[in-house]
């Protein structure tokens, strides 16, 4: 079972949205400001964070900007009456990995926190290795036959995706809410686009290939050594 901190002075609001975790089997741990939020962290374990950004003592950034200088890589969903691109922009700077504005879907916010736990569960993997390729999660890099490649972080994060599941076939809707984390402004030619790049970067990989099944999705293949 995930462990998940709601940190919101909204009384109401976090009574609601504890209970929704709760009905999902997550256990959870209320807040009402970034302070206390600390206290419980320094007590118990935290799979992910849950955090309205303006409250009393310490807000919603400063909560983010503590637990990153910390080198707490826990995910961050950060929840605000604000809509402009300025206090996003803030909160991704802050250490946020998603973003909703109220008022909030509380049937959203589950398929946001599965997707932001599927993701951490990814990174706290580290490596992965097929055959003689590795792909390494810390540094978003590619490494065959001794040479080492930095991808672009969506485009790793899809590549590792897809060949930590090899021959399972992910439709383009899973993996856009998974690795673009529900982001409204983007949409299925997103994935499309960043698979023509990795098959273009990785055309002469010996150890594998991504191949598009018609009508669903896409799936990675291990390559079989010619004998």
């Amino acid at each position: 079972m995930f462990d998940i901190l709601v940190v919101e002075d909204d009384k109401n609001l976090n009574r609601m949205i504890c209970t929704k975790l709760q009905q999902a089997q997550y256990h959870v741990f209320p807040a009402f400001d970034g302070l206390e939020a600390l206290d419980i962290m320094d007590r118990e374990h935290i799979d992910l964070v849950i955090s309205d950004v303006m409250m009393p003592k310490m807000d919603g950034l400063e909560l983010a900007s503590a637990l990153r200088g910390a080198k707490m890589t826990l995910p961050i969903l950060m929840i605000t009456a604000k809509g402009q691109m300025e206090d996003m922009e803030k909160g991704f700077r802050a250490g946020t990995d998603d973003y909703m504005v109220k008022p909030i879907q509380l049937r959203e916010l589950l398929l946001r926190v599965e997707a932001l736990l599927r993701r951490a569960k990814l990174m706290s993997e580290k490596q992965l290795q097929i055959k003689g390729t590795v792909l390494d999660y810390a540094s978003l890099t590619v490494s065959t036959g001794g040479h080492s490649e930095s991808l672009p972080p969506k485009e790793f994060y899809l590549l590792f995706k897809l060949l930590n599941r090899p021959g399972i076939i992910f439709t383009r809707q899973e993996l856009l809410d998974e690795i673009w984390g529900m982001d409204k402004d983007t949409d299925s030619r997103n994935v499309d686009a960043h698979i023509k790049k990795l098959r273009h970067r990785f055309a002469d990989n010996p150890d594998f290939s991504i191949e598009t099944v018609r009508g669903l999705g896409y799936k990675a293949v291990f390559k079989e050594i010619d004998s």
